[in-house]
């Protein structure tokens, strides 16, 4: 029974508590059952509550009892959250050894959202130290592995949950992307990541209420469940500045429906020859005719991302000054060398940076739009690289290119992110060695629900979520 429960999607698994196939109980059961099981080896869960998530589940099971016809979209659904979101009465600690016993007394608008939904909050999954960086290690609790080769990362920020879902501890997560940290962990995975467009997901409480480099977002191993997921999160804030662009209800709609005139440019190295290893080249050349067989129009081109790394790198050196900058003053030494260089960058900008980097965005800005008037979607490779050694803090060279920064390896992340452009990783095939290498799908801003059905079409052609890591065989 604890076997098959783990192995259900979360539409399944939501629509078997409610028709009382099973309980919330019995589904935490098999949840903490996997816990034990696998995360001894992949260390994904590093904060864990088991008394009072049995409490929730019974009040759970109580109320699907009593209110069979007014439960929420996620009723009885088991998951831990992203650690650097922060989780009323339950540890949070954002993967520092500052944090370590922080219990804040708040949740973030994800989570506040997601409880409404009915989860059932379990624990907290791992991120690298205040999620720099795309490789989950920490002083704190150490480095979460890969559950398709644990000598190797899960990538990050967003590890810990990829990291779980790919285990089958849990069908859905929440997590986070600034420079990828959905997206990369996703295609090292195995899994879906979702970065939505600015505002559909509010990051709040916020110091920058105005900020939009970082995005709130979802994972999931199936497209439908990141849809069923986001009905349930997406929506205004009275708090936020940015109004959605995409109503809740909108991704509560069908994703069936074939590509047939959706116009699909691809790029492997984006218009900039970013290096991309070959053994993931071989796989991303093998999807276009994918498309093709489901009637997409498809094409090479990308839009013109000459001003992105520039935009990229000069926010989020101000994001970073400006959130962490305070915590490196105080605390200098207990901060990891690669974020005290990315603060102090942001000190260092001046006024004309600002300027050049807000005129560059504008232009940017009209590329992208100059793009999308002739295409629906860009497919371009998620991750540059295969998963990589666990033990090393980051790749320094790829495809024999050597990186100048920690942030070189992310950069296929990292210029869509300054686009502020929803982005979808989905499964896209194995290595030659059986490692997960990601697709990475883009649409035009307020797309979301198009572009979720894209890769839905895409993924029920493929169904490369079918397949189970190693670990568990």
């Amino acid at each position: 029974m604890h076997h098959e429960i783990t192995d259900l999607s979360a539409r399944v698994l939501a629509a078997g508590i409610r028709s009382r196939e099973f309980s919330a109980v019995d589904a935490l059961e098999a949840h903490l059952a996997q816990i034990d099981l696998v995360n001894p080896t992949i260390n994904a869960i590093v904060t864990l509550d088991r008394d009072a998530a049995l409490a929730t589940a019974r009040a759970a099971d109580d109320r699907t009892l009593r209110d069979p016809g007014g439960l929420p979209p996620l009723h009885g659904v088991p998951m831990t959250h992203k650690d650097t979101h922060n989780t009323a009465g339950l540890r949070t600690t954002q993967g520092s050894p500052i944090f370590r016993d922080f219990v804040p007394d708040f949740d973030d608008v994800i989570i506040e959202r997601m409880k409404a939904a009915g989860v059932i909050t379990t624990g907290k999954s791992n991120v690298p130290e205040f999620a720099a960086g795309s490789h989950t290690f920490n002083e704190v609790f150490g480095t979460t592995v890969n559950p398709w080769d644990p000598s190797l990362s899960a990538g990050g920020s967003s590890g810990g949950v990829a990291a779980a879902i790919a285990a089958r501890i849990q069908p859905i997560g929440d997590g986070s992307d600034m420079g990828g940290s959905l997206r990369v962990p996703a295609s090292f995975c195995n899994v879906v990541g979702f970065r939505p467009s600015p505002g559909v997901v509010p990051s709040l409480p916020s110091r920058d209420v105005w900020s939009w480099l970082g995005q709130a977002g979802t994972m999931a191993r199936e497209v439908g469940d990141i849809a069923l997921v986001m009905s349930a999160i997406a929506g205004d804030h009275p708090q936020s500045p940015f109004r959605s662009p995409v109503a809740a209800q909108a991704f509560a709609a069908p994703l069936e429906g074939d590509l047939t005139g959706v116009r699909v440019a691809f790029s492997r190295d984006f218009g900039l020859g970013i290096p991309v290893d070959a053994a993931v080249l071989r796989v991303f050349d093998a999807q276009l005719a994918v498309f093709e067989s489901l009637g997409a129009h498809v094409e090479e081109a990308a839009p013109d991302l000459g001003e992105a790394d520039l935009v990229f790198a000069n926010v989020r050196a101000m994001e970073f000054a400006l959130r962490l900058g305070g915590i490196v003053e105080q605390h200098g030494d207990l901060v990891k060398e690669e974020i005290r260089w990315n603060v102090e960058k942001g000190w260092a900008m001046t006024s004309r940076d600002q300027v050049e980097t807000t005129l560059a965005r504008s232009r940017l800005e009209g590329s992208v739009q100059r793009f999308f008037g002739r295409f629906d979607v860009l497919a371009t490779p998620t991750a540059q690289v295969l998963p990589f050694d666990a033990a090393q803090r980051y790749p320094t060279t790829v495809a024999g290119v050597e990186l100048d920064t920690y942030l070189g390896w992310m950069r296929s992340a990292c210029v869509i992110s300054a686009t502020g452009l929803p982005a979808l990783a989905v499964p896209a095939g194995f290595s030659g060695t059986g490692l997960p290498v990601g697709l990475q799908l883009v649409a035009n801003r307020g797309r979301d629900v198009e572009l979720l059905r894209v890769g839905h079409a895409y993924e029920q052609a493929t169904r490369h979520f079918e397949r189970t890591p190693p670990l568990l065989r």
